[in-house]
């Protein structure tokens, strides 16, 4: 079981930055593919980016390649995602999730493929 906990969401304009946190507990953490996932009001909940267990593979979705970064430190149990050159075109709610995901890349960028889910935190960017 895996409880997990996102901060660091808010309001920032156009070309600002923001870092989201996720905590998690449980002691396989360092076991979890990490993902963060976003929901914009009347949109499905989409992929952003997911780091498998080691940070040996790293996964963004296109939208994001090159203005995001995903890492996780096992040691504090943490996953960060590091928003540069936000667009209001970002702003959503964004989720942690968490499973013990083997798999393949689209399993990865699944929604569905997850069990474990933060509450979600907010980020607007406005124009």
């Amino acid at each position: 079981q895996v409880q997990l906990v996102e901060s660091g969401g808010g309001l920032v304009q156009a070309g600002g930055s923001l870092r989201l946190s996720c905590a998690a507990s449980g002691r396989t953490f360092r076991a979890y593919t990490m993902g963060w996932f976003r929901q914009a009001p009347g949109k499905e909940r989409e992929f952003v980016a997911a780091s498998s267990w080691n940070s040996g593979n790293l996964y963004y979705a296109d939208s994001v390649k090159g203005r995001f970064t995903i890492s996780r430190d096992n040691a504090k149990n943490t996953v960060y995602l590091q928003m540069n050159s936000l667009k209001p075109e970002d702003t959503a709610v964004y989720y942690c999730a968490a499973d013990l995901l083997p798999a393949t890349t689209s399993q990865i960028m699944s929604a569905g493929s997850y069990d474990y889910w933060g509450q979600g935190t907010q980020v607007t960017v406005s124009s």
